[in-house]
Protein backbone atom coordinates (compact mmCIF):
# COMPACT_ATOMS: atom_id res chain seq x y z
CA UNK A 1 0.00 0.00 0.00
CA UNK A 2 1.07 3.82 -0.59
CA UNK A 3 -0.14 6.80 -0.72
CA UNK A 4 -1.87 7.99 -3.30
CA UNK A 5 -0.34 11.35 -3.99
CA UNK A 6 3.05 9.37 -4.08
CA UNK A 7 1.64 7.13 -6.78
CA UNK A 8 0.70 10.04 -8.67
CA UNK A 9 4.34 11.49 -8.09
CA UNK A 10 6.11 8.38 -9.57
CA UNK A 11 4.17 8.66 -12.43
CA UNK A 12 6.42 11.65 -13.06
CA UNK A 13 3.24 13.80 -13.79
CA UNK A 14 3.71 16.19 -10.92
CA UNK A 15 4.85 16.55 -7.10
CA UNK A 16 3.21 15.26 -4.31
CA UNK A 17 2.28 19.11 -3.66
CA UNK A 18 0.50 19.42 -7.20
CA UNK A 19 -0.96 15.85 -6.54
CA UNK A 20 -2.62 17.09 -3.50
CA UNK A 21 -4.12 20.00 -5.09
CA UNK A 22 -5.79 17.62 -8.00
CA UNK A 23 -7.11 15.23 -5.38
CA UNK A 24 -8.88 17.97 -3.54
CA UNK A 25 -9.97 19.66 -6.71
CA UNK A 26 -11.80 15.83 -7.74
CA UNK A 27 -9.58 15.15 -10.25
CA UNK A 28 -8.33 11.95 -8.98
CA UNK A 29 -10.41 8.81 -9.70
CA UNK A 30 -9.40 5.43 -8.23
CA UNK A 31 -11.02 2.57 -9.46
CA UNK A 32 -13.80 4.40 -10.71
CA UNK A 33 -14.65 6.58 -7.84
CA UNK A 34 -13.51 10.12 -7.42
CA UNK A 35 -11.38 10.37 -4.35
CA UNK A 36 -10.88 13.72 -2.16
CA UNK A 37 -9.12 11.91 0.96
CA UNK A 38 -5.82 13.49 1.34
CA UNK A 39 -3.39 10.37 2.18
CA UNK A 40 -5.71 8.11 0.47
CA UNK A 41 -3.71 4.52 0.32
CA UNK A 42 -4.00 2.61 -2.71
CA UNK A 43 -3.20 -0.75 -3.14
CA UNK A 44 -0.60 -2.61 -6.44
CA UNK A 45 -4.20 -3.34 -8.14
CA UNK A 46 -5.75 -0.46 -7.94
CA UNK A 47 -6.72 1.80 -11.10
CA UNK A 48 -6.11 5.56 -10.94
CA UNK A 49 -7.61 8.48 -13.55
CA UNK A 50 -6.32 11.52 -13.02
CA UNK A 51 -8.03 13.93 -14.78
CA UNK A 52 -9.35 11.70 -17.61
CA UNK A 53 -5.34 10.20 -17.95
CA UNK A 54 -4.75 6.57 -16.51
CA UNK A 55 -1.47 7.05 -14.40
CA UNK A 56 1.13 3.75 -14.33
CA UNK A 57 4.05 4.60 -12.33
CA UNK A 58 7.55 5.06 -14.01
CA UNK A 59 10.45 4.19 -13.71
CA UNK A 60 12.52 7.13 -12.54
CA UNK A 61 15.73 8.57 -14.28
CA UNK A 62 18.72 10.64 -13.22
CA UNK A 63 21.35 12.72 -15.33
CA UNK A 64 23.82 14.87 -14.26
CA UNK A 65 24.31 17.41 -17.84
CA UNK A 66 27.16 20.10 -18.05
CA UNK A 67 25.21 22.65 -19.63
CA UNK A 68 27.57 24.86 -22.46
CA UNK A 69 26.87 28.50 -22.74
CA UNK A 70 24.55 29.98 -25.45
CA UNK A 71 21.47 27.69 -24.60
CA UNK A 72 18.69 28.36 -22.26
CA UNK A 73 16.96 26.04 -20.42
CA UNK A 74 13.69 25.54 -21.70
CA UNK A 75 11.90 22.81 -24.42
CA UNK A 76 11.15 25.57 -26.56
CA UNK A 77 11.68 29.54 -27.06
CA UNK A 78 9.42 31.85 -28.96
CA UNK A 79 12.49 33.46 -29.85
CA UNK A 80 13.94 30.75 -31.74
CA UNK A 81 17.03 30.91 -29.61
CA UNK A 82 18.86 27.14 -28.43
CA UNK A 83 17.37 25.06 -25.99
CA UNK A 84 19.80 22.76 -24.08
CA UNK A 85 17.10 19.96 -25.64
CA UNK A 86 19.39 20.79 -28.83
CA UNK A 87 22.17 19.36 -26.96
CA UNK A 88 20.48 16.81 -24.94
CA UNK A 89 20.33 13.47 -27.13
CA UNK A 90 16.78 12.64 -28.28
CA UNK A 91 15.95 9.42 -26.55
CA UNK A 92 16.41 11.97 -23.31
CA UNK A 93 14.15 14.65 -23.86
CA UNK A 94 11.44 13.57 -22.03
CA UNK A 95 13.61 14.58 -18.61
CA UNK A 96 12.95 17.96 -17.07
CA UNK A 97 15.79 20.12 -15.44
CA UNK A 98 15.80 20.58 -11.96
CA UNK A 99 15.90 24.26 -11.72
CA UNK A 100 17.53 26.86 -14.98
CA UNK A 101 20.75 28.18 -15.57
CA UNK A 102 20.54 31.67 -17.80
CA UNK A 103 21.90 31.32 -21.58
CA UNK A 104 25.40 32.71 -20.64
CA UNK A 105 25.81 30.22 -17.96
CA UNK A 106 27.10 26.94 -18.01
CA UNK A 107 27.67 23.90 -15.56
CA UNK A 108 25.70 21.21 -14.00
CA UNK A 109 21.75 20.76 -14.22
CA UNK A 110 20.21 17.85 -13.13
CA UNK A 111 18.19 15.39 -15.40
CA UNK A 112 15.25 13.81 -14.46
CA UNK A 113 11.61 12.70 -14.90
CA UNK A 114 11.05 12.09 -10.81
CA UNK A 115 8.40 15.22 -10.36
CA UNK A 116 8.54 14.80 -6.55
CA UNK A 117 12.78 15.14 -6.75
CA UNK A 118 12.16 18.41 -9.02
CA UNK A 119 9.60 20.44 -6.36
CA UNK A 120 11.65 19.14 -3.26
CA UNK A 121 14.97 20.24 -5.09
CA UNK A 122 13.43 23.98 -6.22
CA UNK A 123 10.58 24.94 -4.17
CA UNK A 124 11.56 27.68 -2.13
CA UNK A 125 10.77 26.59 1.19
CA UNK A 126 13.45 23.82 1.81
CA UNK A 127 16.46 25.70 0.34
CA UNK A 128 18.70 23.60 -1.57
CA UNK A 129 22.29 25.05 -1.95
CA UNK A 130 23.53 25.77 -5.31
CA UNK A 131 27.44 26.50 -5.52
CA UNK A 132 29.20 28.22 -8.44
CA UNK A 133 32.44 29.35 -9.34
CA UNK A 134 31.75 32.95 -10.34
CA UNK A 135 34.65 35.29 -12.24
CA UNK A 136 33.74 39.64 -12.21
CA UNK A 137 35.49 42.49 -13.08
CA UNK A 138 37.64 44.38 -10.77
CA UNK A 139 39.13 43.42 -7.48
CA UNK A 140 35.95 42.06 -4.62
CA UNK A 141 36.74 43.57 -0.46
CA UNK A 142 35.52 41.33 2.21
CA UNK A 143 32.80 44.51 2.28
CA UNK A 144 31.50 43.39 -0.71
CA UNK A 145 31.08 39.68 0.52
CA UNK A 146 29.51 40.75 3.66
CA UNK A 147 27.36 42.71 1.45
CA UNK A 148 25.58 40.08 -0.10
CA UNK A 149 25.85 37.66 2.86
CA UNK A 150 23.78 40.32 4.52
CA UNK A 151 21.37 40.66 2.18
CA UNK A 152 21.06 43.04 -1.44
CA UNK A 153 17.61 44.22 -2.58
CA UNK A 154 17.30 43.04 -6.43
CA UNK A 155 14.85 43.57 -9.25
CA UNK A 156 13.10 40.13 -10.31
CA UNK A 157 11.28 39.95 -13.89
CA UNK A 158 8.27 40.94 -12.48
CA UNK A 159 9.40 43.92 -11.25
CA UNK A 160 9.24 43.10 -7.61
CA UNK A 161 11.64 44.23 -5.01
CA UNK A 162 13.42 41.29 -3.45
CA UNK A 163 16.29 40.98 -1.25
CA UNK A 164 18.82 38.02 -1.82
CA UNK A 165 21.34 36.84 0.11
CA UNK A 166 24.62 34.84 -1.29
CA UNK A 167 27.61 33.24 0.44
CA UNK A 168 30.74 34.57 -1.24
CA UNK A 169 34.46 32.58 -0.64
CA UNK A 170 37.34 34.46 -2.56
CA UNK A 171 39.19 31.90 -4.47
CA UNK A 172 41.52 34.82 -6.09
CA UNK A 173 41.19 38.57 -5.82
CA UNK A 174 43.42 40.10 -8.25
CA UNK A 175 43.25 43.89 -9.25
CA UNK A 176 41.53 43.67 -12.78
CA UNK A 177 39.33 40.57 -11.86
CA UNK A 178 38.20 38.49 -9.31
CA UNK A 179 37.14 34.84 -8.78
CA UNK A 180 34.59 33.54 -6.01
CA UNK A 181 32.61 30.54 -4.97
CA UNK A 182 29.12 31.92 -4.41
CA UNK A 183 26.53 29.36 -2.25
CA UNK A 184 23.00 30.55 -3.13
CA UNK A 185 19.76 28.86 -1.16
CA UNK A 186 17.20 30.98 -3.05
CA UNK A 187 16.11 30.68 -7.12
CA UNK A 188 15.60 34.17 -8.43
CA UNK A 189 16.40 34.66 -11.63
CA UNK A 190 20.25 35.95 -12.68
CA UNK A 191 20.33 36.15 -9.10
CA UNK A 192 24.20 36.57 -8.87
CA UNK A 193 24.45 38.77 -12.27
CA UNK A 194 22.10 41.32 -10.23
CA UNK A 195 23.64 40.96 -6.85
CA UNK A 196 26.87 41.83 -8.32
CA UNK A 197 25.80 44.63 -10.70
CA UNK A 198 24.36 46.36 -7.43
CA UNK A 199 27.76 46.35 -6.12
CA UNK A 200 28.99 47.68 -9.81
CA UNK A 201 30.82 44.37 -11.11
CA UNK A 202 29.74 42.97 -14.54
CA UNK A 203 29.81 38.60 -14.18
CA UNK A 204 32.63 37.75 -17.10
CA UNK A 205 31.63 34.00 -16.15
CA UNK A 206 29.25 32.02 -14.10
CA UNK A 207 29.74 28.06 -13.64
CA UNK A 208 27.59 26.06 -11.33
CA UNK A 209 29.62 23.46 -9.97
CA UNK A 210 27.30 21.48 -7.48
CA UNK A 211 23.51 21.48 -6.25
CA UNK A 212 22.71 19.76 -3.14
CA UNK A 213 25.53 16.49 -2.96
CA UNK A 214 25.97 16.75 -7.13
CA UNK A 215 28.68 17.53 -8.63
CA UNK A 216 30.12 18.58 -12.12
CA UNK A 217 33.28 15.71 -11.27
CA UNK A 218 34.24 13.36 -14.03
CA UNK A 219 31.88 15.21 -16.78
CA UNK A 220 33.14 17.34 -19.18
CA UNK A 221 31.24 20.64 -21.08
CA UNK A 222 27.94 18.99 -23.20
CA UNK A 223 28.09 15.83 -21.76
CA UNK A 224 25.02 14.35 -19.94
CA UNK A 225 25.84 10.98 -17.92
CA UNK A 226 22.71 9.07 -15.57
CA UNK A 227 24.09 9.54 -12.20
CA UNK A 228 25.11 6.46 -9.88
CA UNK A 229 22.80 4.88 -7.46
CA UNK A 230 24.57 5.56 -4.41
CA UNK A 231 24.74 9.10 -5.62
CA UNK A 232 21.07 9.08 -6.02
CA UNK A 233 20.42 7.44 -2.27
CA UNK A 234 22.58 10.10 -1.09
CA UNK A 235 20.80 13.43 -2.71
CA UNK A 236 17.59 11.78 -1.21
CA UNK A 237 18.66 11.50 2.24
CA UNK A 238 19.78 14.97 2.20
CA UNK A 239 16.84 16.34 1.10
CA UNK A 240 14.97 14.73 3.72
CA UNK A 241 17.63 15.62 6.56
CA UNK A 242 17.24 19.00 5.17
CA UNK A 243 13.66 18.95 5.08
CA UNK A 244 13.28 17.61 8.72
CA UNK A 245 15.74 20.16 10.24
CA UNK A 246 13.47 22.79 8.38
CA UNK A 247 10.27 21.58 10.18
CA UNK A 248 11.90 20.91 13.91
Amino acid sequence: MQRLNKFIASSGLCSRRKADELIENKKVLVNGKTVTELGFQIGPKDKVVVEGKPIKPQKHEYYRFYKPAGYITTTEDEKGRKTIYDVIPPELKHLKPVGRLDKDSTGLIIMTNDGELINQMTHPSIKVPKTYIVNVNGKLTPEDGEKMYNGIVIETDTGEKKTAYAEVLPIELGNKSSTVQVVLYQGINRQIRKMFAALGFEVISLKRIQHGTITLAGIKKGQIKPMKPKHIKELKMYLKKIEKSQND
